[in-house]
């Protein structure tokens, strides 16, 4: 269908739309508060929803110096309720001393993620010794010392550091600080489990891997096309912005495989009378790929605009380089390859491309929906290269903003946590450590895995995170954990990897404060590169025997390194380290006066306000964007189906549900989905007709590395030929292959052949 056709109105947008559930937020929302805040922890949780310091929940989230309720703009109540949980999970008591004195190991492993948060916080340090079936208490000094000696009994490619965001800068940079001083760079961590392609992908494009695009530049557009991105149940308060968008006639495009009901209609309280109530319209336009098809369909834009006259070529011409091969590409690429890849029509991409080339000012949002796939990087690129090609990057209320689903996870990449060093870091951090650094290759968390499965890893110090449980193909990591000398957990509360996969010869569990906890100031990063200072804390444990983690870092290094060649136990002081971090950290000068300022700052250097990047030349470097190849196994490839044996290969998804964060699971079902506990698989109707399945039947979900057993069958609005399953639970059925750009696996599209057995006979 021809684009100018469809910008002028002649197509129904409403035949783009499938389906609608159930609406988003709302009431249940209110209710949910009203329960948390009347609980008995309910005084202290609104202590702490208003202490000083960032949400602990997603990289969108508030707080810092403007109070627990308020963004870094002072708009007030922005709270969500996964900050909510969040914090009701750290404020429970302590694990009763009976469960690590009276459970086995055995019992202990049969705990699942939310059964394991709720067995408390850490409160002493635990030592597993082999051949032991128990946790046993122990002394911090024989911690430091049993590390330190297993640091320095290896040699440096056999160390290996694993973190997530839930820590500040100030301890993933001495993280990364005692690694490198040690000569290793095997610095893993959560982001190489998630959005490294974004890093990867938009430092290709534009020299900087973060977001382009800061909040206050967002309320500027009349545009927003969310890919990927189940935002009203991971990310609410992004779904503010995008309620001020659709208030101010601006044009929301969601891409998904699975018609999520918050992205439909989405009831906020932060707008009680126009929102809360009867809801609010979040998207304009609503389009189902084939999951892993995102090149093709911003393909079909890009090709779109190039026919239509769209392309906004002066812009491209003055700004990018490498434009000339991707116009090749669009005009040597047909329609037909690209509809058959992404399984959208040819009208329904003109008809959207041409809405957005109708936009002033446009931002490109995605969250893991782009990443997870063997092509995330180049996932990545496509949209990258479709802001280039429209005009909208470089000015403000355009740009490219990837999603980030922990508190400081962009904090973690900013301080040097991460085997892709920046030149100028690497300088700077050679300096302050007065010796060349370490060239050899480090371990990505999927390296990590391997290596360790192959014997080759001997320490691993772990500083939060969940590493078993957020991997693939759960028997390997189980398998690969356990071969492994000596691994140092570093956590507020147990989750499954402190039972799976055990150290060989010691695992130790080590109780820390949590950010509104701590006794020192720390800071953290948005995903918006928006620095924020945290108050210091106290505990509500008794008798807790708890350390920070910038004074166990310090002090460890200290063990190892003496005072060579700084003085690292200098370091548990974190007004030092922001010092150094000003020093060493490109973009963090400003950190140098926070603490006599209690200034926060954007870093400087990733929100371009013009069109000069990051890159050598200042210009975008574009490049040609290949299609994937999406075709699925037959049953076969699954040892095949019996004889009378009813099932369908289907493209899996894996996702986090409504009440979750990560790997933590804080509720079992998922009610925008109409999931009711953990295993269910979301599939489209006309799949279990076609098939000969029934709604809620139990099913074998059998994938490449394993199978899972009574899987019932919920039927829901997703793509016909797809399916959905919780993550982490799903990772038991997937092999652990990873996109070779950036190491990050492949969670969406795994292939799954769904088994239900024959029909007795006479049914």
């Amino acid at each position: 269908m021809d684009a100018a056709r469809a910008k002028n109105g002649d197509v129904d947008a409403d035949k783009l739309r499938p389906p609608q559930p159930k609406r988003g937020g709302g009431w249940s929302v209110i209710t949910g508060w009203t329960r948390a805040l009347l609980s008995r922890r309910g005084k202290r949780l609104w202590r702490t929803l208003n202490h000083k310091s960032a949400c602990l929940s997603c990289a969108w989230g508030t707080g810092g110096q403007n109070g627990g309720f308020r963004d870094e703009l002072g708009e007030p109540l922005q709270r969500c309720i996964k900050s909510v949980e969040a914090i009701q999970s750290e404020l429970q008591p302590a694990v009763p001393r009976h469960v690590f004195d009276r459970l086995s190991l055995g019992e202990l492993q049969n705990f699942d993620s939310a059964s394991c948060d709720r067995l408390g916080r850490l409160d002493r340090p635990l030592i597993h010794r082999a051949g032991q079936d128990f946790y046993e208490p122990i002394q911090w000094d024989e911690v430091y010392e049993r590390l330190a000696d297993a640091f320095l009994a290896s040699p440096p490619e056999r160390v290996a550091s694993y973190s997530s965001g839930r820590s500040s800068n100030e301890a993933a940079y001495l993280l990364q600080l005692l690694m490198r001083a040690r000569g290793s760079n095997n610095l893993a961590d959560c982001s190489d489990l998630c959005h490294a392609p974004s890093s990867v992908g938009l430092a290709r494009v534009f020299g900087s891997g973060t977001s382009n695009v800061s909040l206050e530049s967002l309320r500027q557009a009349d545009g927003v096309v969310l890919v990927g991105s189940n935002a009203p149940a991971n990310h609410p308060r992004l779904m503010n912005e995008l309620i001020r968008l659709r208030d101010r006639g601006g044009t929301v495009v969601v891409i998904n495989p699975v018609v999520e009901g918050g992205l439909l209609k989405f009831g906020s309280p932060a707008f009680p009378i126009r929102s809360l109530l009867l809801g609010s319209e979040i998207a304009s336009l609503f389009l189902q790929p084939i999951p892993g098809s995102d090149t093709a369909v911003f393909l079909g834009f890009q090709k779109a605009w190039l026919e239509s006259g769209a392309i906004a070529w002066e812009f491209v011409k003055a700004h990018s380089v490498g434009w000339e091969a991707l116009r090749q590409q669009l005009q040597a690429t047909s329609w037909h390859s690209i509809t058959q890849c992404c399984g959208l029509s040819r009208e329904e991409l003109e008809y959207t491309a041409a809405r957005l080339a109708d936009c002033r000012a446009v931002v490109f949002a995605w969250a893991m929906g782009i990443t997870h796939h063997l092509n995330g990087t180049t996932n990545v690129q496509a949209i990258a290269n479709s802001a280039v090609l429209s005009g909208n990057v470089g000015r403000p209320g355009t740009g490219t903003m990837p999603i980030r689903g922990h508190s400081n996870v962009q904090g973690f990449g900013s301080m040097g946590v991460s085997i892709r060093l920046r030149e100028p870091m690497r300088l700077a951090l050679e300096a302050l450590l007065k010796r060349p650094l370490s060239r050899t290759p480090g371990y990505h968390a999927r390296d990590l895995i391997d290596a360790a499965d192959q014997g080759q890893v001997d320490t691993l110090l772990c500083l939060g995170g969940n590493l078993y449980g957020a991997n693939p193909d759960s028997y390997q990591a189980r398998r690969a954990l356990g071969q492994i000398d000596t691994v140092a957990y570093l956590a507020t509360k147990p989750n499954q990897g402190h039972f799976h996969g055990l150290g060989a010869r010691q695992t130790l569990l080590l109780p820390v404060f949590n950010r509104f906890e701590t006794p020192h100031r720390t800071t953290v990063e948005s995903g918006n590169n928006w620095v924020r200072l945290n108050e210091p804390g106290t505990t509500h444990l008794k008798r807790a025997n708890l350390t920070s983690e910038v004074e166990f870092l310090a002090e460890l290094a200290g063990r190892i390194f003496g005072d060579n060649p700084i003085h690292w136990r200098r370091l548990q002081d974190p007004i030092y380290v922001r010092e150094l971090i000003a020093r060493t950290v490109p973009g963090y000068e400003e950190m140098a006066g926070i603490d006599a300022t209690k200034r926060e700052f954007e870093v400087s250097g990733r929100v371009f306000q013009t069109p000069c990047f990051a890159t050598s030349t200042g210009r975008a470097q574009l490049a040609p964007t290949l299609l994937p190849d999406l075709s699925l196994p037959d049953p076969d490839h699954f040892g095949g189906l019996a004889d009378g044996e009813r099932g369908l290969v289907l493209s899996l998804i894996t996702a986090r549900s409504h009440g979750q964060h990560n790997t933590v699971v804080y509720q079992s079902g998922d009610r925008y989905r109409g999931m009711p506990h953990r295993k269910t698989l979301l599939i489209n109707s006309e799949d279990l007709q076609r098939q000969g399945l029934e709604a809620h039947e139990r099913v074998t979900v059998q994938g490449e590395a394993g199978r899972l057993e009574q899987i019932e069958l919920i039927p829901g609005s997703i793509r016909p030929g797809c399916g959905l399953m919780f993550f982490p639970e799903a990772n038991a059925l997937m092999r652990g292959v990873s996109d070779p750009a950036c190491g990050t696996p492949a969670f969406k599209r795994v292939p799954v052949l769904v088994r239900a057995p024959a029909w007795p006979t006479g049914v």
